[in-house]
């Protein structure tokens, strides 16, 4: 293996990744996918949105990382700096009153 030179080995930029709107206020960015189907994502939530359902990891689990300001899974808010693994098969309801940014990883796709 050759560093950074590395077959595999990738980067993006947030401001430069497709943005797709997910629900209204709520918008998606992809940032890489694996040859697995692992998959990363940065997540941008306006203030006052949130899901219209429950949001059900399936197949796998998701990991999330507040970026910036303060997310809310239907139970608790958890403010920039925290990270969330939600096994699969878990739910919550994703929402936010101030606004955030949220890095979003799906190890099994």
């Amino acid at each position: 293996m050759d560093g950074p030179n590395s077959e595999g080995y990738a980067w993006a930029l947030v401001d430069e990744a497709p943005s797709r709107d997910v629900f209204p206020g709520i918008r998606l960015r992809p940032l890489w996918t694996g040859a697995n189907g692992a998959k990363a994502y940065v997540l941008e939530m306006d203030p006052d949105t949130g899901w219209p359902k429950k949001d059900v990891h399936e197949p796998g689990p998701e990991e999330v990382f507040v970026l910036s300001g303060v997310f809310n899974d239907g139970a608790r808010d958890y403010p920039a700096g925290s990270f969330i693994h939600a096994p699969a098969g878990s739910w919550h309801v994703p929402q936010t009153t101030t606004g955030c940014t949220l890095f979003l990883f799906y190890p099994e796709g």
